[in-house]
């Protein structure tokens, strides 16, 4: 098969996607936290048997699973999405916006939302599986769905390798993934090298000494003690990382005290960073737990801060020849492609489904904002008013953005099975 007719090859064997608009419309309406996808992996395996074609693997690493299709021989490919959703509540005014609460890991109630995209990679990849399972007889290889788990808290790629993932399933010569993006619906972006930024987040406990607000020298106020490390943490980035360099540096939450008038004996502090290079990663957590621990002996607490990570992402590198490659087939195909899109400080799990098994991987960026509404938002340069991931508003458009969706998975597949 010649790469330049993987196009005219795909258009011709191009689903219907009505069918898969009403699914991506249930996925979002019934979105559920991580770690609590079972629905949706119970639907996504009925699904993938009634194509008739693909070896099921479920419940790995939680609520994981894959589909394998032996179609001869050939390369192996795996197409990864993502199942979970955001203790979020939806504010979007869709006809089918989610009304979901679930209970958290801490047993707190919480409004749940497709905040992410994650019904749109789902809805995406079961429409490719469906499409590559009917052109059957134009390619030949090996192909793998894969569904993950527990994104959001970036442990659902190393929880399904750690359960025996490459026992289960062939291990790929290739693996690919995609997130749905704040860019112009129908819009597909890549790179080389680094796309997105490896993040960590942590909890850090201070320490202070609690007593009445109105004698505040018989205490150690950790409130104040927080305060005096947030100012100072935001001196990292600007003092000691190279401006040529990329980091963030975010305190998401403090949480200090309960009333007005008694001083806590701690404080607890939610920190998040984002690096591309692992010097600078190592440089920043060198420098957050200085600071830290300064402040604290500054301030007389009585005893150290604990440090608590809860998250940590790797970078994600798209290796330089498959994404060149890749890059030929969608600029041959899409009508709006880009293949030197900016990187991201967006942060995912998807590569550790690579370099677990030291095989090359590709990801890439597909535009869900409403062509109209980012086209005027453009020409008033405010498109970073338009709500992104991870907001109460955010709403994919279902057109053109799984179309454009689900051809870049079949295309990413094709042009590697020959």
């Amino acid at each position: 098969m010649a790469e330049n007719s993987l196009s005219e090859i795909l258009k011709a064997r191009s689903l219907d996607l009505a069918p898969y608009e009403e699914l991506y419309k249930h996925f979002h309406a019934n979105p559920e936290l991580s770690l609590q996808e079972k629905p949706t992996s119970e639907k996504i395996a009925a699904h993938l048997s009634q194509l008739g074609a693909y070896e099921l693997h479920t419940h790995i690493g939680g609520y994981g699973l894959a589909g394998v299709f032996r179609n001869g021989p050939g390369k192996t490919i795996l197409l990864r999405a993502d199942m979970d959703a955001l203790p979020v509540q939806e504010l979007t005014g869709l006809p089918y916006a989610s009304s979901v609460t679930m209970r958290d890991a801490d047993g707190s109630e919480k409004p749940v939302m497709h905040a992410c995209g994650h019904d749109m990679h789902i809805t995406c990849l079961l429409a490719a599986a469906e499409t590559l399972v009917k052109m059957r007889d134009a390619w030949s290889g090996t192909l793998i769905v894969l569904f993950q788990p527990n994104e959001e808290r970036g442990a659902g790629a190393q929880a399904m390798v750690d359960d025996g993932l490459y026992s289960k399933i062939p291990v790929p010569d290739y693996v690919f993934g995609q997130h749905v993006m704040r860019l112009r619906a129908g819009s597909v972006g890549s790179r080389p090298g680094t796309i997105m930024a490896a993040a960590d987040s942590m909890k850090v406990t201070v320490f202070g000494r609690g007593g009445h607000g109105s004698l505040p020298h018989h205490t150690v106020d950790p409130a104040l003690l927080a305060a005096h490390i947030v100012v100072r943490l935001q001196s990292i980035v600007s003092r000691e990382v190279d401006p040529s360099d990329l980091a963030v540096v975010t305190v998401g939450s403090l949480q200090a005290g309960q009333t007005e008038n008694v001083i806590a004996d701690r404080a607890e502090i939610g920190l998040d960073f984002r690096t591309v290079k692992l010097e600078t990663r190592d440089k920043i957590m060198s420098a957050v737990r200085r600071i830290i621990e300064a402040e604290c002996l500054a301030s007389g607490s009585p005893k150290p801060p604990v440090f608590t990570p809860t998250r940590r992402f790797p970078p994600t590198n798209n290796d330089a020849d498959v994404a060149s490659r890749l890059a030929a087939s969608f600029a041959d195909h899409l009508e709006d492609f880009n293949a030197d899109t900016p990187r991201s400080n967006v942060s995912e799990d998807f590569p550790i489904l690579a370099t677990s098994q030291g095989v090359p991987s590709c990801f890439w960026f597909l535009g869900g904002i409403d062509p109209v509404l980012w086209d005027q938002a453009q020409e008033d340069g405010k498109t970073e008013s338009i709500p992104g991931n991870h907001s109460a508003l955010f709403a994919p458009v279902i057109q053109p953005t799984m179309r454009a969706g689900v051809d870049a998975l079949c295309l990413a597949a094709l042009t590697f099975l020959k």
